[in-house]
């Protein structure tokens, strides 16, 4: 059977990513059950671990994995930057054709690898787990990731059950280029249909933790939502923020000239000065308000043309790294 082993240079068919923080007890059995399944998968592969600044013997159980399989490679955060950093990492180092994301809380089962494989066979893009009897608490967990997958799915356009399901598969010149930022990972599939990628989703087996313990919980609701609204927008108006801007500054103006010429209106014909109504006062406001809004429109594309101009940058920085060139 192919592994990474058995050549270390050149591009892989299969990436393998996983986020790591405080997980010592899961990490060996997740090693285990994703070398086993994928090489019953035939593919050459490899396994990226990222260390997201852990405080317990994580550590020290990659490094030893590292030393002990060359297909396993790791990097190690100088502090703990979140999943989206850490998920980006591993994007920016895959060397696979094929890149599928998960967890390190053995929640996400490795035998699942093979369907994700059968639907980018099948000509999809991009396939996102969905967690279809999710091992989790109703209330806490459940609940609320059912009201942002609706909220996501409407505002975003692409339809899917489980937004929060990190197990997902890509095909690498599909998300290449994606920056991810804040609590971004989840929304990957957003940006790839921004780019026309062909979507799909496969039922999952989702597996209660048996140990260590949950890093999310309804904390981050806010951060997702505002985050959303970001992919939103730098999906539909990144390159032309004036498009966004501007409308509503439009229709702020247009809406300030309607209430000006109501004034003059109840001026004229029903002898109300124009000083003693307040509808002069809201006309002006929003007129400027709306002026202010292109100005920012304009402001906002300046710094569109300097980022698209501007070098990259990361938003992590690596303490060490195992088993790169």
């Amino acid at each position: 059977m192919m592994s990474a082993e058995s050549e270390n240079n050149g591009d892989f068919d299969l990436s393998i990513i996983i986020p790591v923080y405080n997980e010592e007890d899961n990490l060996c059995n997740l090693n285990n059950e994703i070398i086993n399944v994928l090489e019953s998968c035939g593919k050459k592969y490899e396994i990226i671990y990222i260390d997201d600044g852990s405080s317990d013997g994580s550590i020290d159980i990659l490094e030893k994995l590292c030393n002990s399989n060359e297909c396993i490679r790791s990097i190690f955060f100088t502090r703990n930057f979140g999943q989206t950093a850490a998920i980006s990492a591993g994007i920016s180092e895959a060397r696979g054709k094929i890149i599928i994301p998960m967890d390190a809380d053995l929640q996400n089962d490795p035998n699942d690898i093979p369907l994700f494989l059968q639907k980018i066979d099948e000509g999809y893009d991009v396939v996102s787990g969905w967690r279809k009897y999710r091992k989790d608490p109703f209330f806490s967990k459940k609940l609320p990731s059912r009201i942002a997958n609706w909220i996501i799915s409407v505002v975003g356009g692409v339809r899917l059950h489980d937004y929060g399901c990190s197990m997902k598969a890509y095909k690498k010149d599909v998300i290449k280029n994606v920056q991810l930022y804040g609590e971004m990972h989840r929304f990957i599939p957003l940006y790839a249909h921004h780019v026309g990628a062909k979507i799909t989703e496969v039922a999952v087996h989702h597996r209660p933790r048996v140990a260590g313990k949950s890093k999310y919980g309804l904390s981050r609701t806010s951060k997702v939502v505002l985050d959303l609204f970001t992919t939103k927008f730098l999906g539909t108006y990144a390159a032309k923020p004036i498009y966004f801007f501007g409308k509503i500054g439009i229709y702020l103006d247009l809406t300030g000239i309607f209430f000006g010429a109501y004034s003059l209106y109840d001026r004229y014909f029903h002898g109300y000065y124009v000083h003693k109504n307040p509808k002069i006062l809201l006309a002006i406001f929003l007129f400027i308000l709306g002026f202010q809004f292109i100005m920012l429109g304009i402001l906002a594309e300046m710094i569109t043309r300097t980022y698209y101009e501007s070098q990259t940058k990361k938003p992590y920085f690596v303490k060490k790294r195992l088993n790169f060139e």
